[in-house]
């Protein structure tokens, strides 16, 4: 017997989605943000479906996704931010503090949020994860490309899934 298997593609027609932008590596992440929109748009999310907000740092991040994905208006948010390692522990708080209250909020909400934070050790390794254009085969990417395909994938997926619990 064969399991089921059920796709998640990266199919945004009709999904409303948010991207946030953390505006602290400013130059990093704008271009986070333009590859994430670029991606949306490749994937068939209309234009008037996105909301863009910025925050001031990564830290911020999540508080602004629990507001957006509890607000019922969105069917994936995206996360962009850079944190960059530094002289003091600051970089591992704000981290894990991103990392973890996006993990958290896509939990409780059922709403994905995806985490196109780019955490580096290194100027030089944030601005390869931060390249330009979309392409994912560069040597680190594009964040932004990364979160928002799998935020798309994964609204679809959770469409799919919810289609199928009403079928009789």
């Amino acid at each position: 017997m064969t399991p089921e298997t059920i796709p998640a593609p990266l199919e945004g027609e009709g999904l409303r989605v948010a991207v946030l932008t953390a505006q602290w590596h400013g130059d990093l992440t704008a271009r986070l943000q333009a590859a994430a929109l670029e991606t949306l748009a490749s994937a068939g999310v209309k234009e008037e479906d996105v909301v863009v907000l910025e925050v001031p740092g990564a830290y911020e991040l999540p508080q602004a996704a629990a507001w957006v994905a509890r607000g019922g208006e969105v069917d994936a948010v995206v996360a962009l931010g850079c944190v960059i390692r530094g002289e003091t522990p600051h970089f591992d708080y704000v981290a894990a503090g991103c990392a973890e209250g996006l993990l958290r909020i896509g939990l409780e909400t059922g709403i994905p949020v995806t985490m196109g934070v780019i955490t580096a050790n290194t100027r030089e390794q944030a601005e390869a994860r931060a390249s330009h254009g979309s392409g994912l085969s560069r040597k680190g990417g594009n964040k932004g490309v990364e979160a928002t395909d799998a935020a798309v994938r994964m609204a679809a997926l959770y469409r799919t899934l919810e289609a199928r619990r009403r079928r009789p």
